[in-house]
C-alpha cells in the first residue's frame, strides 16, 4: 500500500498541466520554426537590426542624390 495516496484531484490537474506544457512547447516550436525559415530565406547577412539610428541605406532615394552630385 502507498504511504500516500493521490487524490483525483491532483491527478486532473496534473494532466491539465501536462496538456498546456505541451501545448506551450508546441508554440516555442512554431515560433522556432518560422524563425528559421525568415532566416534562410531572407539571409542571415541581410538582416539588420534596428538600433534606433537612421540607415541611410534604408531610406528610400536618400542615396540618388549623392551619387548624382558625384557624377557631375
Amino acid at each position: 500500500m502507498a504511504l500516500k495516496v493521490e487524490h483525483e484531484l491532483h491527478r486532473r490537474r496534473r494532466g491539465r498541466n501536462v496538456g498546456l506544457g505541451l501545448v506551450l512547447g508546441g508554440f516555442v516550436l512554431l515560433v522556432l520554426a518560422l524563425t528559421v525559415v525568415k532566416v534562410r530565406r531572407v539571409g542571415f547577412a541581410s538582416l539588420q537590426g534596428y538600433d534606433h539610428v537612421v540607415q541611410p541605406t534604408l531610406v528610400p532615394g536618400a542615396m540618388a542624390p549623392a551619387s548624382e552630385e558625384a557624377g557631375r
